[in-house]
């Protein structure tokens, strides 16, 4: 009897491995030049290499081009000690993302296949969306047809744009995860609830001044709010 349990444990365990493997998603970079979509004043401000997630089975389901460099207002202080998502100002470009085939972002709204910028946007402090997500930051995608020029923009303007290209009540977000250690990048880290995490570094300016301080960015690219 105690041989048959063990057996039948090691074949569950078996089975259970052989599922997450095959639930497995990746990246890898690639120097892909960014969608033509994209205006050129957002495109120069690009990394020159994109990374793509690819799906278990190996298909490319989408790829990010990041900036080469984010601007920050922060402190020498804060410099020093590491900076964080809050030292961005809100709407601030991050990137440009293309989705190889339909997906739905944090909240499970529908993303239609295509190419979008991505700007930088707190949850509002308001009872509407307590408890509604792990963190508090997000990546908002804009339509790049309404979205041209890399200026900030007033955080009611983001949202009514990002409402308006999904067609939808609420702007299409993917949440930020912290990565107060930023290490080798890029790389995709598996999360609980099936999050998967594409963490990143982008080098900090200050006033338009290289500060030799990266910001480490971590995107849940597969993932939903339960």
């Amino acid at each position: 009897m105690r041989c048959a349990g063990l057996s039948a444990l090691i074949f569950v365990f078996a089975a259970l491995v052989a599922h997450a493997e095959n639930g497995k998603y990746s990246i890898k970079t690639a120097d892909t030049a960014p969608p033509k979509a994209i205006s050129e004043s957002i495109r120069k401000l690009l990394d020159k290499q994109s990374v793509q997630l690819l799906s278990p089975d190996g298909k490319q389901l989408a790829e990010v081009w990041l900036r080469s460099s984010v601007p920050a207002d922060a402190t020498p202080e804060q410099i020093k000690n590491g900076i964080t998502y809050r030292e961005i100002k809100q709407s601030e470009i991050i990137g440009v993302i293309r989705f190889d085939q339909d997906t739905a972002d944090y909240r499970k709204q529908k993303v239609k296949a295509g190419t979008y910028t991505l700007r930088l946007g707190y949850q509002p402090a308001d009872g509407d969306h307590q408890g509604s997500s792990l963190h508090k930051e997000f990546l908002v995608l804009v339509d790049p047809a309404k979205d041209t020029k890399p200026d900030l923009i007033d955080y009611k303007e983001m949202v009514e744009l990002s409402m308006k290209t999904i067609n939808t009540g609420h702007p299409a977000v993917f949440m930020l995860f912290p990565v107060p250690k930023p290490g080798p990048a890029p790389r995709l880290e598996a999360k609980a609830m099936n999050h998967w995490v594409l963490n990143t570094r982008e080098e900090i300016t200050v006033d338009g001044k290289k500060t030799g301080r990266r910001i480490g960015i971590g995107i849940t690219l597969v993932g939903h709010a339960q």
